[in-house]
């Protein structure tokens, strides 16, 4: 297996000068494989607040230009043992929600074919309801750990079934998810009503809150994560709104009292034992951003989740 192609070397070339790929990393198209892929999806028609979460994918890897190639808190250098690229973003039509979700499941189903993992970025979080379909063919249903502030397991906006705030709900009905590893990390905020949570608690899903991630600590919430997915192959989606507005404002449905950017990480990297098969990041709306703190924070969780599938990838190699 050759050697991997790693990101442009920046004492050779400035930061910000140079490809504009996530993390400076080589584009699909230059390499021979593809072990993990960062691939982008600037969708937001499924939004029901502030849109421009389209614009995400290209402010986080803006950001991502700042990232270097070894991982202190995992003790590894994802870029070396694994060849990651940036696999470009993958273009759907945004006057069809329905259309997107067919398109995104067709493409994705398409870069994995080869054994290629993918975090995707998004776009807002209807995306991930095509994603795992194109996982459930792969791997059958899927476990999920769900960081958001919302459940996003409602059933409809306006009548409408594919929306950001209903993927998980459309999962569950189609079989995707496996019912006895769900849970949802960092909700808080105001519900439409009690009944809210207890249709999700009829899907299977478990609730860990921001306020629970506080009084119990990072290092306990996620043993007990890892306890609930066990070694059932395990889809990890963050909504970037997971983290309180003080850590990124530049989202479309912030809520106050979340997690701080620390808090996920460290969340994350207690994730090193699960056998991931996929992720995403999204809600990341630049427009509402102040100085690229969400997006920074964004880039650096896209890191660390391809810093798992890394790890991963070096024990089966």
């Amino acid at each position: 297996m050759s050697t991997p192609i790693g990101p442009t070397d920046s004492t050779q070339v400035p930061r910000f000068a140079g490809p504009a790929t996530y993390a400076r990393l080589p584009r699909i198209d230059q390499v021979d494989r593809a072990d993990i892929a960062v691939i982008g999806v600037p969708f937001d028609s499924g939004v029901s607040y502030r849109p421009g979460a389209r614009f995400g994918p290209s402010a986080v890897r803006e950001a991502g230009r700042l990232l270097r190639p070894y991982h202190p808190g995992l003790d590894l250098s994802p870029f070396s043992v694994a060849q990651v690229v940036d696999g470009g973003d993958i273009a759907v039509n945004p006057f069809s929600i329905g259309d997107a979700v067919e398109t995104i499941d067709r493409e994705t189903s398409a870069l994995m074919e080869p054994g290629t993992r993918l975090v995707t970025v998004g776009g807002d979080h209807t995306v991930a309801l095509p994603l795992l379909r194109s996982l459930h063919r792969r791997h059958g249903p899927i476990a999920l750990l769900h960081f958001d502030a919302h459940l996003d397991t409602w059933d409809t906006y306006f009548g409408e079934p594919y929306t950001h705030g209903t993927p998980f709900r459309r999962a569950a009905e189609e079989g995707l998810l496996d019912t006895e590893a769900l849970c949802h990390v960092g909700v808080r905020g105001p519900l439409y009503g009690k009944r809210d949570l207890e249709e999700d608690r009829r899907f299977g899903f478990g609730v860990v809150t921001a306020a629970d991630v506080m009084r119990r600590g990072v290092d306990e919430i996620a043993a007990a994560l890892r306890d609930r997915i066990g070694d059932r192959p395990v889809y990890v989606s963050v909504d970037i709104d997971v983290l309180d507005p003080a850590y990124a404002p530049g989202t479309g449905t912030p809520e106050a009292g979340g997690l701080s950017s620390r808090e996920l990480l460290e969340l994350l990297r207690g994730l090193t034992s699960l056998r991931l098969v996929g992720a995403d990041v999204v809600e990341v709306a630049p427009a509402y951003d102040h100085a690229q703190i969400t997006a920074t924070a964004a880039a650096h969780v896209v890191y660390d989740l391809v810093g798992l599938l890394a790890l991963q990838h070096r024990s089966s190699s």
